[in-house]
């Protein structure tokens, strides 16, 4: 079953000040950084950082996830610090394409085995973040039943094709992204904004709002003055999650009589638009 994120909040697994309020941040999952916010010089002291940081940011439900090395030097042992702390899921950055999923995957079912943890609990949330990856978006998106969300990443990106992070020089990219992990029945994540941007947060509402209107479910962040952004935004309010219950049902009153269409609300409603009222009632059991 698909995760229902809608705040992901990067948090280096080393910083104590960080870690120590994570858990009061209000985001749907945290993602202990063991990649860019690691020197390294320092990997191994994230890594045994794990198995405390783990249950502290997670005490008031969030989900923990941590986002691994891309080298596989790096990526084995992270793999395997990471599900033995209890990870439930790993970010893979720079993925390749369909088999760098598979052969993680392989590595992942061999250290849950080894800690008696259900094989294909982790989930995974694959990164595109290099021109290389591009091709792959669909098969990426589909390539392990692991697989729970893809994103491509706009700083990397950027930096290849010799421009700047930015809604237009992302926009093509963002647009396959959503469609390969729809057409994969996974999240599509986020946000068409840049990830460090705080000191305007009208801005980046902006932004995440356009996101959503794209299609996009879920974003990552490295602030936590984004959290609640995102959760508004990737959320529902009370009247939202009012008139999609209502249009279910009748909907669903229009079934009973044979009709594939009914008029609601001055609009006419049909099966596509039922399925999207059914998914913000399903983002509703967070938060």
């Amino acid at each position: 079953m698909t995760p229902n994120w809608r705040s992901l909040l990067f948090v280096p697994a080393t910083a104590e000040r960080f870690i120590a309020k994570a858990h009061t941040r209000g985001a749907d999952a945290i993602i202990l950084d063991l990649e860019d916010s690691i020197p390294p010089d320092s990997k191994d002291t994230a890594r045994a950082a794990l198995a405390a940081a783990a249950p502290r940011v997670s005490q008031s439900g969030a989900d923990v996830i941590v986002r691994i090395n891309r080298p596989l030097e790096l990526a084995l042992p992270d793999i395997a610090a990471a599900i033995a702390a209890g990870a439930t899921g790993l970010i893979l950055p720079k993925v390749m394409g369909p088999e760098h999923i598979r052969l993680l995957s392989e590595v992942v079912a061999t250290r849950e085995a080894a800690h008696g943890i259900p094989i294909g609990r982790t989930r995974f949330l694959a990164l595109a973040e290099t021109a290389a990856s591009l091709p792959h978006l669909y098969a990426i998106a589909a390539a392990d039943p692991r697989m729970a969300a893809l994103a491509v990443g706009a700083e990397d990106l950027a930096t290849e094709f010799g421009g700047i992070p930015s809604a237009d020089s992302m926009y093509v990219w963002a647009m396959h992204c959503i469609a390969a992990a729809r057409s994969a029945n996974i999240l599509p994540m986020g946000s068409l904004g840049a990830l460090a941007q705080i000191d305007d947060l009208d801005a980046y509402r902006a932004a995440l709002t356009r996101a959503k209107n794209l299609g996009f479910a879920t974003a990552s962040c490295i602030h936590p003055a984004h959290v609640p952004i995102i959760n508004e935004i990737y959320g529902a309010t009370p009247a939202e999650l009012d008139r999609a219950r209502r249009l279910i049902a009748a909907f669903d009153d229009a079934l009973a009589q044979g009709l594939g269409a009914v008029a609601f609300e001055g609009a006419m409603i049909d099966l596509p638009i039922v399925e999207r009222a059914k998914r913000l009632l399903a983002r509703a059991t967070r938060g």
